[in-house]
């Protein structure tokens, strides 16, 4: 079984992985690898995989001129008061004119730069949305050698199915 995009010698690769065992979430994956962990095996030769994924997107609200306007202007003001931080340890300029010109500057260009990003959108996506890409199962896998131990020490899990490959 190969992984794509992972390096043959990386550390997220078994030379022979077998299906241990799939579950369909990430609490339940993790139990029996604690339970094996616990029994001594050497968890080393395990892996948890998430397959089948889906992304989430949860749509937070709709988002208004107003809103991008004042999201800018924070962002740009807390940009230029960091900015400003860094340059009073290399200035000997008054701090407070130094922080306050580059608030002004960061809040003035954080504000320019957001209307007119949300301009080009031209309405074709008015909501704000928060996004995740979550497994809908997870495959524990176990290197070749190690299987048959590993199938035999999960059996005793409490509430653990029985072994197909019995």
């Amino acid at each position: 079984m190969s992984i794509p995009g992972i390096n043959p010698a990386s550390p997220l690769k078994l030379q022979f992985p077998q299906s241990l065992a799939v579950y369909d979430d990430y609490a339940k994956a993790q139990k029996s690898v604690d339970f094996l962990a616990d029994a001594g095996f050497p968890v080393e030769q395990l892996m948890i995989v998430g397959t089948n994924l889906k992304r989430i997107e949860r749509v937070t609200g709709r988002l208004t001129w107003s809103k991008i306007a004042a999201g800018g202007l924070l962002s740009g003001l807390w940009f230029g008061i960091f900015i400003g931080l860094i340059f009073a340890l290399f200035t000997t300029s008054d701090l407070w004119q130094v922080l306050l010109s580059t608030a002004f500057m960061g809040a003035t260009f954080g504000l320019v730069w957001a209307l007119i990003g949300y301009a080009f959108t031209r309405g074709q996506r008015d909501f704000s949305s928060v996004t995740q890409v979550v497994a809908t199962q997870y495959e524990v896998l176990v290197e070749n050698k190690h299987a048959a131990q590993a199938r035999e020490v999960l059996a005793g899990l409490p509430g653990a199915l029985p072994d197909p490959f019995a």
